[in-house]
């Protein structure tokens, strides 16, 4: 990213290409609506077909990203993270110390498993975070929501954007703006697209971010800014 930006407006219905943590810093306090992000694991993960995910081998840039995504949410926000069921530990505690509340608890049932050693691993899960005081949304979403098989054939975790709309829909106010600084091929922010909302993108890896800024660009106009 180049030049100063001092209003969220250049940002809107945007990807940018880079670190999320630099990128964030450049974004205004209390600018962002609602954040739903899948962030790497930290499992150093490694599909079938070989390819695997930036910055899920360590945790340096876990307590910083979320320090960032508290910043930008806007007070009486809501932030969505996915998260490794082995590592809650350390996002737990980043999400404390960025002075967020866990105040709900989703899981996404798979119709197929993923991997299989003491289980079959058939969910993934997410935390439902809030900053400061929060009004519940007026028609509560369930706690599990389906997840059907993406078939990962833009990003090696690509989620199915038909298990994030209801998401988008019940935690990010019309005409606002959804953020997801782990953007990877752009799930969420097709979701805030198709309900409306204003996106912004968020991807360390440049190949990433132009598939997602090409998914996007059928409704709308994307650019990715380097």
């Amino acid at each position: 990213m180049t030049g100063n930006t001092n209003t969220t407006t250049d940002f809107r219905n945007t990807i940018l290409n880079g670190d999320s943590v630099q990128l964030m810093r450049a974004l205004p306090r209390n600018a962002v609506d609602f954040i739903l992000t899948d962030p790497p694991y930290l499992v150093n993960y490694k599909g079938r077909d070989g390819r695997k995910v930036r910055n899920d081998d360590n945790a340096g840039w876990l307590r910083p990203a979320f320090n960032q995504m508290h910043r930008v949410l806007k007070w009486g926000g809501f932030a969505v993270s996915f998260y490794g069921w082995n590592r809650i530990d350390l996002f737990a505690d980043a999400w404390k110390a960025a002075g967020f509340r866990m105040v709900g608890h989703i899981v996404f049932h798979k119709s197929y498993s993923s991997s299989s050693r003491f289980l079959r691993y058939e969910h993934e899960s997410a935390y439902l975070l809030a900053k400061g005081n929060v009004t519940p949304p007026a028609s509560p979403i369930p706690d599990v929501i389906d997840m059907p098989y993406s078939g990962n054939k833009l990003h090696p975790t690509q989620k199915p954007v038909a298990a994030l709309l209801p998401l988008v829909e019940a935690f990010c106010p019309k005409g606002g703006l959804v953020m997801d600084p782990f953007a990877g091929s752009g799930s969420s922010l097709v979701a805030a697209q198709h309900l409306g909302r204003d996106w912004l993108g968020m991807e360390l890896d440049p190949d990433h971010a132009a598939t997602a800024t090409r998914r996007l660009a059928w409704h709308g106009t994307a650019r990715v800014a380097a």
